[in-house]
């Protein structure tokens, strides 16, 4: 059986995500791995990654992640898409670009670019559409 690509191997990686599946998706990153997702925050290995992502979906009940670009060049791989969250009062949207290095069939660099200032905004409005 062939190898995956990088651009194959962080596309799964992202079904897991958007499926909220922990252990699939942590199972695509190193040991070693360095994740920074915005405004800095900086963890390392699939337990960093469970420690940042599993607090942040916790209230989500169903997550779509629209790809809207992609490009790679060798072992990094670029994705723009645009991240939809529905929790209980409603879908909220996020655009995210993740930049990905993958060495040895694990993703061992991801880093996330967001304005935080989008998710508190969208998150307000539909708080306080339902008070």
């Amino acid at each position: 059986m062939p190898e995956q690509t990088p651009t194959e191997l962080v596309s799964e990686f992202l079904i897991a995500m958007e499926n909220m599946d922990f252990d699939q998706g942590v199972a695509y990153v190193a040991d070693d791995l360095k994740y920074i997702n915005s405004p800095g925050t900086v963890v390392r290995g699939p337990g960093g990654v469970r420690e940042v992502l599993e607090p942040f979906f916790d209230p989500i009940e169903e997550n779509e992640f629209v790809i809207l670009r992609q490009i790679a060049e060798g072992n990094v791989v670029v994705v723009e898409r645009l991240d939809r969250h529905r929790i209980p009062q409603g879908w909220f949207e996020l655009p995210v670009t993740g930049v990905f290095e993958v060495h040895s069939g694990k993703i061992t660099y991801w880093r996330e670019y967001f304005d935080v200032d989008t998710i508190r905004t969208a998150i307000e409005s539909l708080v306080g559409e339902s008070a």
